[in-house]
């Protein structure tokens, strides 16, 4: 029979993290009524809790659950177990309300934190099986049972798997996706104020005086060959060798 409940328990746990990303350490919410059965059942639940869901455990309550168990004096075994878990923040500080209803607020509607809850109470059950992906865990002949799934979560499920919803995990998915391809809001921001050109100064090459063109030399005339020549004949010709030695050999001059 403990085999048989174990594999029960393995197999919601295993839809509770494929469907709704629960990990471990698995956060158990307790009330007062569960921490009383187990005292009347002789049930230890540190020891007991991990060993059933197989992972680590992290038990919590709240302080409208302890100052309820606190008014109840049947209840004083309770109050010293539910003193040693870990108190998380509720919005009723001030003003403490019933237990059920202070962990029917830490829910929400989709539970976001991925809460198991712990809890005797039939009202507070009848109301978390309202709320998708709600583990619940009840004490029934000396043994814990982690509860079948509701049909609120089976059909929310089947929506998810038809599109008809789209959950958590993949709402981050397609958010990550349109950011990569530049399609978010902060993208569509950045990629806004990229085609805004930015009024620059003009271009220092544009603003340079232009040089003025060079006028060509006037050409001069070209001579004609009649002015060579007449240069030509100007010139002098200057005696050759041999007719010097003519003039030196004259035999009159002797």
């Amino acid at each position: 029979m403990k085999i048989k409940r174990q594999k029960h328990a393995k197999k919601i746990i295993t839809f509770y993290k494929y469907n709704f990303s629960f990990r471990e350490p698995f956060q158990i919410l307790v009330d007062g009524t569960f921490c009383q059965a187990a005292l009347k059942n002789k049930i230890q639940i540190k020891e007991q809790m991990p060993k059933y869901l197989m992972g680590e455990v992290q038990f919590c309550t709240t302080n409208c659950a302890l100052k309820e168990v606190e008014t109840l004096k049947d209840l004083y075994g309770a109050k010293l177990i539910l003193q040693r878990f870990q108190i998380r923040k509720c919005n009723h500080i001030k003003d403490p309300v019933p237990a059920s209803e202070c962990l029917l607020s830490m829910l929400g509607e989709t539970n976001p934190h991925h809460y198991f809850v712990a809890t005797q109470d039939k009202e507070l059950t009848k109301a978390l099986k309202k709320i998708p992906g709600v583990p619940l865990i009840y004490i029934i002949l000396n043994t814990m049972v982690l509860d079948k799934l509701s049909e609120r979560t089976l059909k929310h499920v089947e929506a998810v798997q038809l599109g008809e919803i789209v959950n958590s995990p993949q709402q981050k998915n397609i958010q990550s996706l349109k950011e990569k391809e530049g399609l978010g809001k902060d993208s569509e921001e950045k990629r806004g104020k990229k085609h805004k050109r930015k009024s620059s100064n003009p271009n220092p090459l544009s603003c340079l005086k232009k040089k003025k063109k060079n006028k060509p030399m006037p050409q001069q005339p070209k001579k004609t060959d009649g002015e060579k020549k007449k240069r030509s004949r100007n010139r002098k010709r200057r005696p050759a060798g041999g007719e010097k030695a003519a003039v030196g050999s004259n035999p009159t001059t002797a």
